[in-house]
């Protein structure tokens, strides 16, 4: 099976990439620099004349693309790919509309509150089905949640570097969105790629859409105890509403209340019934463990924003001044 990765080099791609070689996938991987798995196409995906001289020759059976966000990525796609068996869109669980229900199902509504990530995955995926009804275009789509690797922290709000870690160094508050009992489902990206490798190639898949993720529910305030522990430190946590996130910085209480801010909860049936034997293994404690781990062993590796911890020093001072935390 010839496999093509359209980018390919990031967090969730570089462990799928990796297994795929291991199980002898003929991969390969189109990004603007090498990607040191598999093959590698050197292009420009958002340039046409280098995206043209990047194909030229090139045929392949599968085409995963981990890089459209809007529709003009996908008619690209459709144009270079109707040839494919199988076209793979990396989609995300921030389509459905919120609040959304428990467990969520692959059929539930879609939506978004005017976040343009949200809006442009929307978007990609309605293309991809009425390009299915026109023409049988032959695509599979995949939501994941909040996914990382050992090169990630992942956060309600602190981003996904050190930044958390060296808040908790300088002895700031966390900040936790809400009262931090939203559920959530963080997925380790080796336990992705198990998944994602059995969908490829496989004619069951196509036409469908899937969840990837965990089945292991944290809630917020579990899932930041438990970086904060693992990092060596005692957190001392500040909930403050998404809502008045969002008035002090609305790029971030957009996303939160696009996503985070409420309790995501995935029914992983129909992937597990095509892909046998698949289930996540890899705990958050476990995964975060690894990531310590990474992190912890090359000081410069510890890259953090202070533009982040500014921000959230400004959102805890301006809830305090409002009388709502101590």
């Amino acid at each position: 099976m010839r496999v093509l990765f359209v980018g390919g080099t990031g967090n969730i791609s570089g462990p799928a990439a990796r297994l795929l070689v291991a199980q002898d996938v003929e991969l390969t991987v189109l990004s603007r620099g090498g990607s040191g798995v598999g093959r590698s196409l050197r292009g420009d995906v958002r340039d046409a004349p280098s995206l043209a001289a990047a194909l030229a020759g090139e045929r392949f059976d599968v085409v995963v693309d981990w890089i459209a966000f809007t529709p003009e990525h996908v008619e690209t796609a459709l144009e270079l790919f109707e040839d494919v068996s199988q076209y793979v869109f990396i989609s995300s669980v921030v389509v459905y509309a919120k609040p959304p229900p428990f467990p969520l199902v692959e059929t539930a509504q879609l939506g978004s509150l005017g976040w343009p990530y949200a809006d442009g995955k929307i978007a990609c995926e309605e293309r991809l089905r009425r390009a299915r009804d026109e023409t049988g275009f032959p695509f599979t789509i995949v939501r994941p949640s909040y996914t990382y690797g050992e090169t990630r922290i992942p956060t309600a709000v602190d981003g996904v570097d050190f930044t958390i870690v060296e808040r908790l160094r300088r002895g700031k508050k966390l900040v936790v969105p809400g009262d931090g009992t939203a559920l959530w489902t963080m997925t380790h990206a080796d336990d992705f790629a198990v998944a994602l490798a059995g969908l490829l190639g496989n004619a069951e898949a196509v036409g469908e859409t899937f969840h990837i993720t965990s089945d292991e529910v944290l809630s917020w305030n579990e899932l930041t105890e438990t970086v904060a522990t693992l990092a060596g430190f005692e957190p001392e946590l500040v909930h403050i509403p998404s809502d008045f996130i969002a008035q002090i910085d609305p790029d971030l209480g957009r996303e939160l209340l696009n996503d985070r801010a409420h309790s995501q909860v995935f029914d992983n049936s129909k992937v597990k019934e095509l892909v046998p034997g698949f289930e996540a293994k890899i705990s958050f404690a476990e995964g975060i463990g690894r990531s310590l781990e990474w992190f912890g062993a090359d000081p410069t590796r510890q890259g953090f924003s202070d533009a982040r911890i500014e921000l959230l020093d400004r959102i805890v001072s301006a809830y305090q001044a409002v009388g709502f935390a101590s």
